[in-house]
């Protein structure tokens, strides 16, 4: 039997950031999988606060330079790289010029929340898409971490639901206890448009109201086939919406390695 493949698309990656539950939860989880005898590949933006040679990153030549447009603007493709030895494990990190490399993770030093994170949000998962198609690898199961991941469920199932490296892919949003203030812009919807992602349901996505961290939740469990508890408590209407929409859901053993079996379960369930 082929080995299963795990893509994971995160936020936030210790220890390229400060350990936080995601962060710790996306350098841990996918090592812990590979034990299982998985393969994987993980994914994180390059924010401007990330020390390249201290963590020692470099460009990878051969999978940078394309450009994607959003909002009819172009914007450069940087693909790099960097390994934690101890895990045998290798990220790839997406960078471009305007969204990351002048700018920290979600706000500036004073704590406000930059304008363009939705912008930022979408080339991060684009980017990884079209990274993905470049390695050829053609996952399994595709597990999201963090808000900034939240439109990788909606890209995988309809903007790339027709590419041979994403069309049998399965998709985990882990959901946490996080927030973020600012709404997205109000022409967000119309900055998703891509091939898949049409009038019809540009349309659904507007008729949702202001794109709040709620409703950016509620857009990433509609795409997913499956949602993971990733904090002890998560908003209880989410909660019920996860119920309401009859979506696979766990929440796992706390302690982390009793949970790395029950995630590891899930992951073949859903793609079963």
């Amino acid at each position: 039997m082929a080995q299963k493949k795990v893509l994971y698309i995160t936020q936030e990656i210790y220890p390229y950031l400060e350990e936080t539950p995601i962060s710790h939860i996306s350098r841990y989880l996918p090592q812990a999988i590979h034990d299982k005898g998985k393969e994987i590949r993980t994914f994180m933006p390059k924010y401007g606060n990330i020390n390249e040679r201290r963590n020692q990153l470099h460009e990878v030549i051969r999978l940078s330079g394309m450009n994607l447009i959003i909002d009819d603007s172009d914007y450069s493709l940087v693909i790099k790289v960097a390994s934690i030895q101890s895990a045998r494990m290798q990220v790839y990190f997406i960078d471009n010029e305007d969204y990351f490399q002048n700018k920290d993770k979600f706000a500036d030093k004073n704590g406000v929340e930059y304008d363009d994170n939705d912008e930022r949000s979408i080339f991060f998962i684009r980017g990884v898409m079209e990274t993905v198609k470049k390695l050829r690898c053609v996952p399994d199961v595709i597990h999201c971490h963090g808000w900034f991941s939240a439109l990788a469920p909606l890209y995988i199932k309809k903007g790339y639901g027709d590419d041979p490296c994403f069309k049998n892919s399965k998709v985990i949003y882990s959901l946490y206890d996080e927030k973020f203030t600012k709404p997205l812009s109000e022409n967000f919807a119309e900055k998703l448009r891509f091939e898949g992602i049409d009038d019809e349901e540009i349309a659904k996505i507007k008729a949702r109201g202001t794109m709040d961290y709620t409703n950016l939740m509620k857009l990433a469990i509609d795409y997913s086939d499956g949602v993971i508890q990733g904090s002890p408590e998560i908003d209880q209407e989410l909660k019920g919406y996860i119920a309401d929409n009859k979506k696979e859901f766990l929440i796992p053993n706390p302690n982390f390695q009793e949970s790395v079996p029950e995630i590891n379960a899930f992951y073949d369930k859903i793609d079963s």
